[in-house]
């Protein structure tokens, strides 16, 4: 499989960087992998008033920047984002790679008329999260309900059309994490990545 894994995070010498390291040097040991680093190639999640403007008329405006993530995202057949939910959200620079690269035309393609919405990224056969969250699991998931979570799976994955394979990884509670919870979660992802 060829599996793209996409990054963001500003500080290489994070444990969420770790994770990401972690995560491709495992797949390449099996597959073929994308490793896209947004910060690191210095995307800007900044959306083009041709982009917005080209949104709901096609052909959509895909700034020249975009077209090789756009290029690698078509060909992938499995992505795994690598991120920290930061005030129960994903960071600016991974929301602004959803709104500009998983765009019209690409990710799927609008009916205006009847409103539906066709996914396109059928030839992505999976679809992982491995992921950080400063508070613990009961405020996300029980008090905020996760509203990340629900963007990821309710949103983006349908996109990947039916059939999906699909895994969420979370280290709750970052915040008051230890080094042993840390090395835990560390390894459950590697066994994780391991089995694909």
């Amino acid at each position: 499989m060829l599996i793209q894994v996409v990054h963001s995070h500003p500080l290489t010498d994070s444990y969420n960087h770790a994770l990401f390291r972690i995560i491709v040097d495992q797949l390449q040991e099996r597959h073929q992998v994308i490793a896209t680093d947004l910060y690191r190639e210095r995307f800007s999640p900044v959306m083009t008033e041709p982009e917005r403007r080209s949104y709901y008329q096609p052909p959509y405006a895909e700034e020249e920047e975009v077209a090789p993530l756009v290029r690698q995202l078509r060909q992938a057949d499995g992505i795994i984002f690598c991120f920290p939910h930061w005030w129960f959200s994903m960071p600016a620079m991974l929301k602004g790679y959803f709104d500009r690269v998983w765009a019209p035309g690409t990710a799927f393609a609008h009916d205006l008329n009847g409103g539906r919405i066709k996914p396109l990224l059928t030839n992505i056969k999976l679809f992982g999260v491995v992921t950080t969250y400063g508070s613990p699991w009961w405020l996300t998931r029980i008090v905020m309900q996760d509203p990340g979570r629900k963007v990821l799976f309710r949103a983006l994955k349908p996109m990947c059309g039916p059939g999906v394979r699909s895994f969420y990884l979370a280290h709750y509670d970052m915040d008051r994490s230890t080094p042993a919870s840390r090395q835990a979660f560390a390894e459950r992802v590697r066994t994780k990545i391991a089995g694909l």
